[in-house]
């Protein structure tokens, strides 16, 4: 089923257009993962699928602070909220809370929520950007399986570092800039509050209607990709799935 979105993430030259829900349920599926390198880190993470909206705290219990509302259902394809799981513990009163990496600004952050009202999940994929080469490497299982070369953030307008996640993913059409799909990620430009009429998200996009040279610092944040790596990614990669990036 489609959806217009109100507007695509995207920080390279706007990534706007028509989206329409792509594969953001695939958390934990393989599509013909190939056998390469060796074991590179962690085989699989924990993730929590939101059955309901969520009050994030910043610890396991109700006692502490308010951070922010999670919504069960992501903004621009309206798809489960799938989070990265990083402990469980239990309040003072015996409830069970689950802390988790958390969307939107400060990029990265994290927070308690209550494990009701969650489903339990995990992936096996992994993705990881490394600035200073900018390449995309892509595990599966804690093994690589895929390297691809990427548009980065300019000095000016930097990809930012840290631990995220994929949100949500997006099909874009025809006459879009940065089709022809995008993986929306939980982080934010550290520069841009505000571009093209979305929050400053970064996704990870195709090149379509973009100039700049993959290898090359040409976009506003964003992590531009082949044609035929982000349709590979795109059949592949769903929400929840860590994206991590180094120097």
């Amino acid at each position: 089923m489609s959806h217009t979105a109100p507007r695509p993430p995207g920080c390279g030259r706007g990534v706007a257009g028509l989206a329409v829900a792509l594969v953001t349920a695939l958390t934990g599926s393989a599509l013909a993962v190939p056998a390469q390198a060796a074991a590179t880190g962690p085989a699989s993470q924990p993730l929590v699928v939101l059955t309901d909206d969520h009050v994030a705290r910043t610890g396991p219990g109700t006692r502490f602070r308010r951070i922010e509302l999670v919504a069960a259902r992501r903004p621009l394809t309206h798809v489960r909220t799938v989070l990265p799981a990083l402990r469980y513990a239990q309040s003072r009163g015996g409830e069970p809370w689950v802390r988790v990496r958390l969307p939107g600004r400060p990029s990265g952050h994290t927070g308690w929520i209550l494990a009701s009202h969650t489903r339990r999940s995990s992936t096996e994929w992994r993705l990881e950007l490394d600035l200073s080469s900018r390449r995309v490497t892509v595990s599966y299982s804690g093994r690589v399986v895929r390297r691809y070369r990427a548009v980065v953030g300019t000095p000016a307008t930097p990809t930012p570092r840290g631990n995220f996640f994929i949100e949500e993913g997006l099909s874009l059409s025809p006459w879009a800039a940065g089709g022809p799909f995008a993986l929306a990620t939980s982080a934010r430009s550290s520069v841009l509050q505000e571009f093209a009429g979305g929050p400053g998200q970064i996704a990870l996009h195709g090149t379509r209607n973009l100039s700049g040279a993959l290898g090359s610092a040409a976009s506003h944040g964003c992590v531009r990709l082949s044609t035929r790596a982000i349709t590979w990614l795109a059949g592949r990669i769903g929400a929840g799935v860590p994206f991590t990036v180094t120097r």
